[in-house]
């Protein structure tokens, strides 16, 4: 147990090195105090960010191209994992079933990260993997690692994290992988599967709609026409699902689409992504936008590649968008958008 609590304090003492004047102006004003109970008020309209894994908050140098980028107006959102798709909870969570798997990592402690990030003027979102759990499949006895959005036991533990979170001040809460593993083709006989998700988002809808803005990441391929047929194995409706969320990202990585046209067109995928999406649903569109280098074009930089996804978000209404890559290496996407920053 003490290896965390280590942790904890070399992610702490690194925040406090990195936004001195924040530290010292609280302790000027004496005693530190209580948070205000989390609301939604702070709008997501227009937020431009990128994901952090817990262990990217725990790396210096990671926050430090955070903060530059902060510093630059060139972001104001982070996204971090309160719960992965290995199961791991990031921070100490009190519901039960997340101590019987062994998935309370307590790497963070959010009451006292959030309100420096906030201070400093980023949106912070908490993004929580739903039915993709390595950990609660075992339990429960699921090989593929995978759980189905219609067991019972997996819906009330992601609503009891779902609770959890809304209550240490993020301002967003994201669900990512509330879905059905893919495979098995486009057809028919998938009705259940839109049914289970979409049951659970009003179950969340419920719990704690009103205490958090709600979002989540959903295939790119969603957003086109087809979508409405309800033939996609992951279950995964736009009109459904955007019905109980203020937005939604869809992932648009070009190196995942198997159109070649879409592979070498980045600025072509985030188009007509969003021009098909925006004809579907009022619900703000804010994408995931590929910084990682995977399948880049022959001929094509990676710097080039996201200014074009970006131009694309611009000019096609996107309500902001938001910047992944898994390792947390953004040192291509600060050189596109004019942040002086290496490590």
């Amino acid at each position: 147990m003490r290896r965390p609590k280590r942790t904890l304090c070399l992610v702490l003492s690194a925040v406090v090195v990195l936004f001195v004047p924040l530290v010292s102006a609280e302790r000027a004003a004496g005693p530190a105090q209580t948070q205000p109970a989390p609301s939604a008020t702070r709008t997501g309209h227009g937020r431009v960010g990128v994901y952090l894994t817990a262990y990217g908050v725990l790396s210096e140098d990671i926050l430090r191209g955070v903060l530059e980028a902060r510093k630059a107006g060139k972001i104001d959102t982070l996204v971090i994992n309160v719960k992965d798709n290995h199961g791991d909870v990031s921070y100490a969570s009190d519901v039960a079933l997340a101590k019987t798997l062994g998935a309370s990592k307590g790497l963070l402690d959010f009451k006292k990260l959030i309100p420096i990030l906030r201070a400093q003027g980023f949106y912070v979102i908490a993004r929580q993997v739903v039915f993709n759990d390595p950990r609660l499949a075992a339990h429960l006895g699921y090989s593929n690692g995978w759980v189905p959005a219609s067991d019972p036991t997996a819906i009330a533990y992601n609503l009891a994290l779902a609770q959890e979170v809304a209550g240490m001040g993020f301002d967003e809460l994201q669900f990512d992988y509330i879905r059905y593993a893919d495979g098995g083709g486009l057809s028919s006989g998938y009705e259940a599967r839109f049914a289970a998700i979409d049951s659970f988002l009003t179950k969340v809808e419920a719990a704690v709609g009103r205490r958090i803005t709600l979002s989540a990441d959903l295939f790119g391929r969603v957003m086109w026409d087809w979508n409405v047929k309800r033939t996609d194995p992951i279950g995964q409706s736009l009109e459904d699902m955007a019905t109980h969320l203020d937005v939604v990202s869809p992932m648009l990585y070009p190196s995942h689409y198997t159109e070649q046209k879409y592979k070498d067109g980045p600025y072509l995928v985030v188009k007509d992504a969003l021009t098909t999406g925006k004809k579907r649903t009022r619900t703000s569109i804010r994408p995931f936008l590929q910084v990682f280098d995977m399948a880049i074009p022959a001929g094509m930089t990676i710097d080039a590649y996201i200014a074009a996804e970006i131009r694309a978000a611009k000019e096609n209404g996107a309500d902001g968008y938001l910047f992944w890559e898994p390792s947390n290496d953004y040192r291509a996407l600060y050189r596109v958008l004019g942040v002086s920053y290496s490590y």
